[in-house]
Protein backbone atom coordinates (compact mmCIF):
# COMPACT_ATOMS: atom_id res chain seq x y z
CA UNK A 1 0.00 0.00 0.00
CA UNK A 2 1.34 3.16 -1.23
CA UNK A 3 2.32 5.94 1.45
CA UNK A 4 0.62 8.99 1.30
CA UNK A 5 2.48 11.79 2.78
CA UNK A 6 0.71 15.33 4.67
CA UNK A 7 2.70 18.36 4.11
CA UNK A 8 3.11 18.89 7.88
CA UNK A 9 4.95 15.55 7.87
CA UNK A 10 7.62 16.81 4.87
CA UNK A 11 7.86 20.22 6.46
CA UNK A 12 8.65 18.83 10.28
CA UNK A 13 11.55 16.96 8.29
CA UNK A 14 12.75 19.54 6.50
CA UNK A 15 12.86 21.28 9.52
CA UNK A 16 14.46 18.65 11.62
CA UNK A 17 17.13 18.46 8.87
CA UNK A 18 17.86 22.38 8.70
CA UNK A 19 18.40 21.96 12.65
CA UNK A 20 20.68 19.37 12.43
CA UNK A 21 22.95 21.37 10.04
CA UNK A 22 22.94 24.55 11.94
CA UNK A 23 22.96 22.43 15.20
CA UNK A 24 26.52 20.44 13.90
CA UNK A 25 27.74 23.49 11.99
CA UNK A 26 29.23 24.61 15.71
CA UNK A 27 30.88 23.13 18.24
CA UNK A 28 28.68 20.80 20.30
CA UNK A 29 26.74 22.22 23.22
CA UNK A 30 23.14 21.35 24.73
CA UNK A 31 21.77 24.62 24.24
CA UNK A 32 23.25 24.89 20.57
CA UNK A 33 21.73 21.20 20.16
CA UNK A 34 18.32 21.82 21.62
CA UNK A 35 16.46 23.09 18.73
CA UNK A 36 17.66 20.01 16.26
CA UNK A 37 16.81 17.51 19.11
CA UNK A 38 13.31 19.38 19.43
CA UNK A 39 12.38 19.52 15.78
CA UNK A 40 13.11 15.71 15.59
CA UNK A 41 10.93 15.01 18.37
CA UNK A 42 8.40 16.85 16.98
CA UNK A 43 8.89 15.55 12.99
CA UNK A 44 9.03 11.76 15.27
CA UNK A 45 5.46 12.13 16.80
CA UNK A 46 3.47 13.23 13.52
CA UNK A 47 5.24 10.57 12.17
CA UNK A 48 3.94 8.17 14.88
CA UNK A 49 0.28 10.00 14.80
CA UNK A 50 0.30 9.45 11.03
CA UNK A 51 1.53 6.25 11.21
CA UNK A 52 -1.48 5.63 13.56
CA UNK A 53 -3.88 6.67 11.55
CA UNK A 54 -3.39 5.43 8.81
CA UNK A 55 -2.63 1.65 10.19
CA UNK A 56 1.21 1.65 8.48
CA UNK A 57 4.13 0.91 10.27
CA UNK A 58 5.90 3.28 11.93
CA UNK A 59 9.02 2.63 10.12
CA UNK A 60 7.71 2.93 6.35
CA UNK A 61 6.19 6.16 7.07
CA UNK A 62 9.43 7.69 8.56
CA UNK A 63 11.63 5.99 5.76
CA UNK A 64 8.97 7.65 2.92
CA UNK A 65 9.51 10.79 4.71
CA UNK A 66 13.41 11.11 4.88
CA UNK A 67 13.33 10.06 0.99
CA UNK A 68 11.12 13.05 0.09
CA UNK A 69 13.06 15.10 2.20
CA UNK A 70 16.28 13.97 1.58
CA UNK A 71 16.05 12.48 -2.17
CA UNK A 72 13.36 14.41 -3.93
CA UNK A 73 14.15 13.09 -7.00
CA UNK A 74 13.86 9.33 -6.20
CA UNK A 75 11.08 9.97 -4.82
CA UNK A 76 8.89 11.74 -7.21
CA UNK A 77 10.73 8.99 -9.27
CA UNK A 78 8.71 6.18 -6.94
CA UNK A 79 5.90 7.73 -7.04
CA UNK A 80 5.48 8.26 -10.72
CA UNK A 81 5.88 4.49 -10.90
CA UNK A 82 3.27 3.68 -8.37
CA UNK A 83 1.34 5.78 -10.46
CA UNK A 84 2.24 3.91 -13.26
CA UNK A 85 1.22 0.33 -11.46
CA UNK A 86 -2.06 1.48 -10.19
CA UNK A 87 -3.71 2.65 -13.25
CA UNK A 88 -2.66 -1.25 -14.87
Amino acid sequence: MPIELSDELIQLQQATVAAQREAQASPYSAEAWAPWLEAAQASQNAIIGHATATSQSRFDVEAEVKLAVLNPEKYAEKKRKEAEKAKK
